[in-house]
């Protein structure tokens, strides 16, 4: 297969250009949604499905659907690559797939099951690496060799990109941001949650807020809502309106994002921090105080070096990442 592939790539440059065509699978908790792109990153087609219900070896069965139909747009032998971006962890040893939000995929060997059925390279990757891949190719880090993605929803997580290549890591679990130790008081939940993700993530937002709501100790509008159902959304609409409880929340996630922004800072000396996820949204007007937060922690010169950007492909970015994914393992040949 792959001698096939150099040889259509060596005639294309032959006539001056490369024309190439992928797919991308952007697989999420509750819904999957796929795309073909040409080589400049082009979408030439879309569709979506919701999982409904669906786990295991159904989840598995709408993945091949989403290709066999994308496959179906065009001439199915034009397709030279195939991304998928799932929502946790790829084994790129085993192929196998650990996504805590889908039933039945605490190990699923998803690389088998679609290599059966595809005739051409199928890349697995989890989904912070696939969103840092597509802001780079088509989003706010156009071009960029060394950036992070810091996806804030219901968990945090990190995609890393280091002189063009992404870090995965020994199991492909690098960039497991919500377990960032940013704190050296050690709280019960840091076991399910990670330090950085309770107290910063959409879920670890509105835990916060609820905790403090049951210790009475401020006035808060947010009372007039049950505590259990109030989410982060909730509190950042009582920020707006200066609310004392959620001023002291927010400000809580503003250290704890701009020190975990100082440590990846620190550590990468990335060109570019993109800030994506549910809660970027609401937060993306944070981003300056965010910075001069990660400026009394970070190593100065690399600080000064730095820009934080908002994602410009939103719920997007993992569908890009997933095409540059399947592009990537064609220009690598």
């Amino acid at each position: 297969m792959q001698i096939i592939i150099i040889f259509v790539l060596l005639i294309s440059i032959y006539k001056g250009e490369i024309i190439m065509s992928v797919i991308g699978i952007d697989l999420g908790g509750t819904k999957i949604s796929g795309a073909v792109f040409d080589n400049e990153g082009n979408c030439l087609h879309q569709i979506a499905y919701l999982l409904e219900g669906r786990k295991g070896a159904e989840v598995g069965q709408l993945v091949i659907q989403t290709i066999n139909e994308l496959q179906q747009t065009t001439d199915a032998s034009t397709i030279e690559a195939i991304g998928i971006c799932v929502p946790g962890i790829s084994d790129t040893k085993t192929g196998r797939v650990w996504a805590p939000n889908i039933p039945g995929w605490e190990s699923y060997p998803l690389q088998k099951e679609v290599g059966i059925h595809c005739m051409c390279p199928v890349l697995i990757a989890g989904d912070r690496s696939c969103y840092i891949l597509g802001e780079t190719w088509k989003g706010a880090a156009q071009g960029a060799q060394d950036a992070v993605f810091i996806a804030v929803g219901t968990g945090i997580g990190m995609g890393i990109l280091a002189n063009g290549r992404i870090l995965d890591g020994h199991a492909g679990i690098s960039g497991a941001a919500g377990w960032l130790a940013l704190d050296t008081k050690f709280e019960p939940d840091y076991v399910s949650y990670g330090c950085f993700e309770s107290n910063a993530s959409g879920n670890g937002i509105a835990r916060c807020a609820q905790r403090l709501l049951k210790e009475g100790a401020l006035d808060s509008m947010l009372r007039t809502y049950p505590v259990e159902s109030i989410t982060a959304h909730e509190v950042f609409a009582a920020w707006a309106e200066n609310d004392p409880l959620a001023v002291q929340v927010i400000d809580r996630a503003v250290q704890l994002w701009g020190m975990a922004a100082a440590n990846v800072v620190s550590l990468f000396n990335p060109e570019i921090i993109v800030w994506g996820g549910g809660v970027f949204g609401p937060a993306v007007q944070l981003l300056d105080r965010i910075y001069k937060e990660a400026c009394r922690w970070a190593q100065p010169i690399a600080i000064r070096q730095v820009r934080f950007e908002a994602s410009q492909l939103g719920g997007d970015a993992g569908l890009y990442g997933a095409g540059k994914l399947a592009l990537n393992s064609l220009l690598d040949l």
